[in-house]
């Protein structure tokens, strides 16, 4: 099992926060640093910082050597494919390497609005994610490329220099839509990244994803299977109920909870919670589940006792 760290970089993100973040995941050993993709607070925390997330990935290509990265996700809304492509395979040529791009169909409405991005019907969102990273890969793959798409035509287009990875960084798409996003993962997909809450739910989910690979003629063991979920985590129960109570305060979802009914709220909810030994155990049934990469995410910017703890649950579960 491999444990990466993810960063909701819309909810208080700077500079400085990014850097030593990014410092301790690569000295700690974790597997890969992630971070979403939005222009503002998706709490309605409009006073937080918001690091733009391909520029900070840029710098991140730059400043680690080892750790694996990219956005969780990119929405297919935000850039035309064709850009994207160029901005992944800029970043996988600075990182040697080391990116893996994440890709999703786009969904908050009041982001969309606030910034004047069209944001259109779920079923033309689809049409659009599947299209797009057949931009992407053949833009990757080829040149110059002329293709006939219904949202993204081409015509002669080419881009060079092409990524570090051959034909291009693994494509990433997230998201449990049974109907349409699984069928678009078994058939475009090198990882799928799952929100499942809870392992019975997760089987549930892979389950449908192994029916589409069946439908389309693919083995879903060549498709990587990952899963991003929470984290709450110290090194005692006292620890945990203080943890607790800062992410009361700090998550508009849980503010209704009371502070002592945080962590088994959140385990509930599929996180994983509480001291090392424990957060093991977690690790090992989504492991048993199937569950080859966990992205965590990491609230409290400026913990960085909770990462050295997870530097352990790494170690542990390698």
């Amino acid at each position: 099992m491999r444990i990466g760290v993810m960063i909701e970089g819309q909810e208080g993100l700077t500079w400085e926060r990014w850097f030593r973040v990014a410092d301790r995941v690569e000295e700690l050993g974790l597997d890969s640093l992630w971070r979403s993709d939005h222009f503002f607070s998706v709490m309605a925390r409009a006073e937080r910082p918001s690091l733009e997330a391909w520029t900070s990935l840029t710098a991140l290509a730059g400043r680690s050597r080892r750790i694996r990265f990219g956005p969780l996700v990119s929405p297919m809304t935000f850039r035309h494919p064709a850009l994207l492509a160029r901005m992944a395979a800029a970043v996988d040529l600075l990182s040697g390497g080391r990116l893996v791009l994440g890709v999703g169909a786009g969904w908050n409405e009041e982001e969309h609005a606030a910034f004047g991005i069209p944001l259109p019907p779920l079923r033309e969102r689809m049409d659009r994610l599947e299209e797009g990273i057949g931009v992407i890969r053949a833009l990757w793959a080829q040149g110059p490329v002329t293709l006939d798409g219904r949202y993204y035509p081409l015509r002669e287009a080419t881009l060079l220099p092409r990524p570090a990875q051959s034909p291009g960084p693994p494509i990433l798409v997230g998201g449990d839509g049974e109907v349409r996003l699984l069928r678009i993962v078994a058939q475009h997909a090198d990882e799928w990244n799952s929100h499942a809450r809870g392992v019975d739910a997760y089987r549930s989910k892979r389950s449908r994803l192994e029916e589409h690979c069946r439908a389309v003629g693919r083995d879903p063991d060549r498709i990587t299977r990952s899963l991003m979920t929470g984290v709450l985590i110290a090194s005692d129960p006292a620890g945990v109920a203080e943890r607790g109570r800062w992410l009361q305060a700090f998550l508009p979802s849980a503010a209704s909870i009371p502070a002592s009914g945080i962590p088994a709220q959140m385990r509930e909810r599929g996180w994983l919670v509480g001291a090392p030994e424990t957060v093991v155990e977690q690790v090992r049934e989504w492991e048993h589940a199937g569950v080859q990469r966990l992205m965590l995410q990491y609230f409290d910017l400026d913990d960085m006792d909770g990462l050295a703890l997870l530097g352990e649950v790494a170690r542990s579960v390698k």
